[in-house]
């Protein structure tokens, strides 16, 4: 019975305080009877092995520093984006093409990008949050979060081809050159009827 009391106030505390706060166990070992025979039937072997192996522990001898990675920083949310901005409806026709032609290109220009700033370590980098809808070329900038500036804008235009149809242009700008010049990444054929909206 006096087991069964605990556990409902275990439940109770933890309920109560959204399990915020856990209740502290040297409550119960404090209530229990001096010559409890469960304590006594632990082999005290075990217990010095438990300390053992939590003192040994790899936890206790490194001190873990987040890890800058350029593909969690920048490469899936790149990816994730140009997604977004695909839609359901052009999503899964393009997605083959720009798996395998497309974003192994984008994937280069952002790790050349990095390379060409000291790295991750040196400067903050991010992708921009939205991609833009409608007709709007925006799928991603890259940005460097100390001084707000954009360093790389990923676009993709859809272009109206007389006799071949509607292709989708992958291109980026740099910072380097006023974001003026379009450099080519590839084009993706969508077909000869006008493409849906961006997304969509």
């Amino acid at each position: 019975m006096k087991k069964h009391f605990q556990n409902l106030i275990i439940a109770l505390v933890a309920v109560l305080t959204l399990g915020v706060i856990s209740p502290n166990h040297e409550i119960w070992t404090n209530l229990q009877p001096k010559d409890d025979t469960r304590e006594a039937n632990l082999p005290t072997t075990s217990k010095h092995d438990l300390q053992l192996g939590l003192e040994d522990s790899i936890f206790e001898r490194e001190t873990f520093e987040p890890s800058l990675s350029i593909e969690d920083v920048l490469l899936h949310p790149a990816k994730e984006l140009a997604y977004l901005k695909f839609g359901s409806r052009i999503g899964p026709v393009i997605q083959n093409e720009f798996d395998s032609n497309i974003f192994p290109k984008i994937e280069e220009v952002i790790q050349q990008t990095v390379a060409s700033t000291g790295g991750l370590e040196n400067r903050m980098l991010a992708i921009s949050e939205y991609p833009s809808g409608d007709y709007a070329e925006k799928m991603f900038h890259v940005s460097d979060t100390e001084n707000a500036k954009d360093l790389i804008r990923f676009h993709v235009r859809t272009e109206k081809r007389p006799l071949d149809g509607y292709f989708y242009n992958f291109h980026y700008h740099t910072a380097e050159d006023g974001f003026t010049v379009h450099h080519s990444l590839g084009d993706i054929h969508w077909s000869k009827n006008t493409p849906p909206k961006w997304l969509s």
